[in-house]
């Protein structure tokens, strides 16, 4: 089943930091990718994604405001297994 992508929307990119939104319907997922820069999540709801990646898959609970750091290098594909709308704030550095 095909799933709709998630919506990323850059707030900031500059020579140091990219600021995206990123807003998940239910089930819309980011695509499969490998980040290019070490980053910060800021999560602005609370939820669940699935985190599909090439040693298995893994859930990650999401609580709005309780950030989290994610390492360059890592692939994946984010995918939103909550019944409502998540959104969270990513700012990868440069």
């Amino acid at each position: 089943m095909a799933r709709t992508p998630a919506v990323a929307t850059t707030q900031v990119s500059n020579d140091r930091v990219i600021v995206t939104e990123w807003r998940f319907a239910p089930g819309a997922e980011t695509g499969w990718h490998v980040h290019g820069h070490d980053c910060v999540v800021v999560p602005q709801t609370n939820g669940r994604l699935l985190l599909e990646t090439k040693a298995g898959n893994r859930e990650s609970e999401l609580h709005a405001g309780q950030s989290y750091a994610g390492l360059k290098g890592v692939e994946h594909n984010v995918v939103n297994d909550s019944e409502h709308e998540v959104v969270f704030v990513e700012v990868e550095i440069r």
